[in-house]
C-alpha cells in the first residue's frame, strides 16, 4: 500500500506528539528490533523511533532493513527520528483521508 501525499501530510500531524516507541542501540537493527518494531506496528499502526548515532547513510540503512522487515512505509524522517506506518489489516485504528 502506497501512501498519498495527503495520507502522509495526515500521519506527521498525528505522530507529531508521539514519542518514540522503539530505540535504537548500539547494535543498531537488527531481527529483534525488527520483531518488537512489528508487534509495536500491530498495536499502534504509527509508530516513531529513535535511531542510533552514525553517519546518514548508516541511519538509512537501519530504516531499509526495518521497513524491509516488518512491511512498514517511511512517513517522515528527521534527524535520528523516523516515523513509520502498517496498517493493521485485522483492525484498523486509524482511519485515513483518500
Amino acid at each position: 500500500m502506497s501512501l498519498s501525499p495527503t495520507q502522509r501530510r495526515y500521519l506527521r500531524s498525528l505522530a507529531h506528539d508521539l514519542s518514540p516507541v522503539i530505540l535504537l542501540g548500539a547494535k543498531g537493527a537488527t531481527e529483534a528490533v525488527a520483531k518488537e518494531l512489528g508487534n509495536a506496528l500491530d498495536q499502534h499502526e504509527l509508530v516513531k523511533v529513535k535511531l542510533s548515532g552514525g553517519d546518514k547513510e548508516e541511519r538509512q540503512a537501519q530504516v531499509a532493513f526495518l521497513t524491509g522487515h516488518t512491511g512498514a512505509e517511511t512517513v517522515q524522517e528527521i534527524g535520528h527520528v523516523v516515523v513509520l506506518f502498517r496498517r493493521n489489516e485485522q483492525d484498523p485504528k486509524l482511519a485515513l483521508p483518500r
